[in-house]
């Protein structure tokens, strides 16, 4: 539930963001719409307030024009503040390193791979490889005459 901080009852224009900016006073911003360039126009002050902030609220400007504010809602975290603990300082006794050793490096060893035996593919019969070429070469030929333009008959002009 909302509470409200001080009553300025502004009346609001259609295309401006209204806020609560850092001094405490009401301020307005133009609003980008439509995604094109933004506008560089500086925000205007609308009325002095005076608001002091408190920490855990959220400011905004309300239906009637009156500054309010509402509790933020935090997730997984309480509202209210914890007191500070003192926390104790220790000396953390460091122990020095000791200074590595280098070590030699060792020379890769190639394995030796097993040769495989070639062997030697069937010939095939020569009536295959002819089919094959035959077709492809239609194939090209089809491709070059999908690549012409077409050309359309108009109707001269006499």
């Amino acid at each position: 539930m909302a509470t409200k901080v001080a009553r300025t009852g502004i009346k609001r224009e259609k295309g401006w963001l209204y806020y609560l900016d850092k001094k405490g006073h009401v301020s307005r911003a133009k609003m980008a719409r439509g995604g094109g360039k933004p506008s560089r126009t500086k925000p205007q002050l609308v009325t002095k307030a005076g608001v002091e902030r408190e920490d855990g609220f959220l400011y905004f400007i309300d239906k009637q024009g009156d500054v309010a504010r509402t509790k933020m809602a935090r997730r997984g975290r309480p509202t209210r503040k914890k007191t500070a603990r003192r926390k104790t300082v220790r000396k953390a006794t460091r122990k020095k390193a000791a200074p590595r050793k280098k070590t030699a490096r060792k020379k890769a060893v190639r394995k030796k791979t097993a040769r495989k035996k070639t062997t030697r593919k069937k010939a095939t019969p020569r009536r295959k490889t002819a089919r094959k070429k035959a077709t492809r070469k239609k194939a090209t030929a089809r491709r070059k005459t999908a690549r012409k333009p077409v050309r359309r008959k108009t109707a001269r002009r006499r």
